[in-house]
């Protein structure tokens, strides 16, 4: 198999996204009948109130 046909194989395959961000992220892809894995990943603030807050928007 060439790299051309490798590439190809890689296009033509199903499209599977890791979100490891808000799952609005993730929602939005499987609106589009993209397959997402969610990982249940937070970012750490450390005691910064302000990033706090700020992650708290975001969702996470």
């Amino acid at each position: 198999m060439t790299n051309t046909d490798k590439i190809q194989a890689l296009f033509d395959s199903q499209l599977v996204a890791v979100n490891i961000g808000p799952r609005l992220f993730g929602e939005a892809l499987e609106k589009q009948n993209v397959e997402v894995v969610q990982v249940d990943w937070r970012p750490i603030a450390g005691g910064d109130k302000q990033m706090q807050d700020l992650l708290s928007v975001l969702g996470m």
